[in-house]
């Protein structure tokens, strides 16, 4: 599965922690997103195993954490980019998402209105069903806030595409006894 050709398709920064892009996070997705045209994010992916629920299903807080993150990050777009938490996610899971086969997501702005912004996001399957989707309504985080981050200390930056290789379930440990 590969994005069409003619997008813009343009990587967007990773952090080094979080749950769902944090490159050094080895107990998490690992996701690498991708600016596709206006308004729109991409990812593709590969779930492995150890974020099933029920046997080759992925886990409904693993789905969600992927959805949630996609609209949060279309409205990321600019210098600087615009960080946002989420106010309400709501979820629909439409059908079983697999582990272990390519899934697309596609995250599209909606509505900006002052400091609140509406954005929807889909998960397709391998052959293109719509497998699950959301609808989010965030909000910009405080000013406050983002003078106190370090941005560079969070590693917020475009790493090379060859840092973004998932963790393999054969190479997971939870950490216990190192």
């Amino acid at each position: 599965m590969t994005l069409p050709s003619n997008s813009k398709h343009e990587l967007q920064p990773n952090s080094r922690h979080c749950f769902v892009c944090g490159l050094d996070n080895r107990f998490g997705l690992r996701l690498r997103f991708y600016e596709t045209g206006p308004g729109e994010v991409t990812a593709e992916y590969t779930v492995p195993e150890h974020f099933q629920g029920y046997p080759g299903v992925v886990h409904g807080g693993i789905v969600a954490a992927m959805l949630d993150e996609l609209a949060g990050r279309v409205h990321m777009v600019g210098d600087p980019p615009r960080f946002m938490f989420t106010a309400r996610l709501e979820v629909r899971y439409r059908k079983n998402v697999p582990v272990g086969r390519p899934l697309r997501l596609v995250g599209l702005a909606g509505k900006r209105r002052g400091r609140s912004a509406e954005a929807t996001s889909q998960i397709f399957g391998p052959e293109g069903a719509l497998l699950a989707e959301a609808h989010a309504v965030l909000v910009d985080v405080p000013e406050e806030v983002l003078a106190e981050s370090d941005l560079e200390g969070l590693g917020w930056q475009v790493y090379p595409r060859d840092m973004a290789q998932p963790v393999e379930s054969k190479d997971w440990k939870l950490g216990i006894g190192e």
